[in-house]
């Protein structure tokens, strides 16, 4: 009589435990198989990481951004005026700005200005003081034999042109302007390597005719301060004359091309030593950080000699030394 109403009791309970062990069963492929996706989500992230730490090594590296923060569009009365500043600015840091070529007469200035292309001004003045003394008028390089002449002008470079270059315009001097350098522009562009760049260097500083100089610096320049978006020298020096009167044009060209070389240079722009640096749209460019910047200026702005052996009395660093003789063959 007692056994019958314990069977439903273990019944019951063998049902519990087996519902518990169904349950615990359920519970561990769970938690298994939640610990089976953490796992592939990690494995899955760090291979990710791993790939993208690899691209980053592999990849070229972005060109860093720029530290001055974007200008505003600028009218174009606003852009003169700021060029103007720019000038103004340049007349106070360059007051002993001058043509970086030794001359003392229109013909010299002339063919050295010739023998400027494709070569630095300092390795023309190192030159041109025994060419000189050998031939001193158009009509005594015109009478030099070309092998000889070759000799004298070869430091600079491109020698075997630019001996054509000259005996042509010394012939033409000779013959058609009586052995004088012409002082206006469309005589001087008829000699043989002559044109508006050179013209303009020796009307302005021969003559006193304003003239903008575009060279290689100038162009950069005027592109960097947004005078002109041209790479052509006459379109850029087209665009730089609207901007400023006639009278400034000489000085100008000798201030930016001084920037030029001192400062703003071609490949790494010295702008944390750059004084008109809050006038230019291109800061940033170059180094901004003023020590690293500073021990990027040339000539006399890093206390380094000048371009001209007889530079003028006004200018405020150190002559360039003459050309080292030949070491003689022992």
């Amino acid at each position: 009589m007692n056994a019958t109403p314990e069977k439903p009791a273990a019944a019951k309970k063998a049902v519990t435990k087996k519902a518990a062990a169904k349950k615990a069963v359920t519970e561990k492929a769970v938690a298994k198989k939640t610990t089976t996706a953490k796992q592939a989500t990690a494995t899955k992230a760090t291979a990710k990481k791993a790939a993208t730490k690899k691209a980053a090594k592999t990849a070229p590296a972005k060109a860093p951004a720029k530290k001055a923060a974007a200008r505003k569009p600028e009218s174009r009365v606003a852009m003169v005026r700021r060029a103007r500043r720019i000038n103004r600015e340049l007349a106070e840091l360059y007051p002993y700005a001058h043509p970086e070529l030794d001359f003392t007469n229109p013909f010299e200035l002339l063919v050295a200005t010739v023998l400027s292309a494709q070569t630095t001004d300092l390795r023309v003045n190192q030159t041109t003081p025994h060419l000189f003394a050998v031939c001193p008028t158009p009509e005594d390089m015109a009478a030099m034999p070309p092998e000889k002449l070759e000799e004298l002008i070869r430091p600079t470079g491109f020698f075997r042109a630019k001996t054509r270059s000259l005996l042509g315009l010394s012939a033409a001097l000779r013959d058609r302007f009586g052995g004088e350098v012409p002082g206006r522009l469309e005589d001087l562009v008829t000699l043989p390597g002559v044109g508006r760049k050179t013209a303009n260097v020796v009307l302005g500083n021969a003559f006193g005719v304003p003239g903008i100089t575009v060279d290689t610096h100038f162009g950069r320049l005027a592109r960097r301060f947004g005078w002109t978006t041209a790479e052509d020298a006459e379109k850029v020096e087209a665009d730089v004359a609207e901007i400023f009167p006639k009278s400034e044009w000489t000085m100008l060209s000798h201030r930016v091309v001084f920037h030029g070389r001192r400062v703003c240079h071609s490949r790494k722009p010295a702008c944390g030593a750059c004084a008109i640096a809050p006038l230019c749209p291109s800061y940033g460019e170059g180094e901004t950080d003023p020590e690293k910047a500073r021990k990027l200026l040339k000539y006399e702005l890093g206390g380094q000699p000048g371009q001209r052996l007889k530079p003028p009395a006004d200018y405020p660093g150190q002559p360039a030394p003459p050309m080292a003789p030949p070491v003689a063959a022992s």
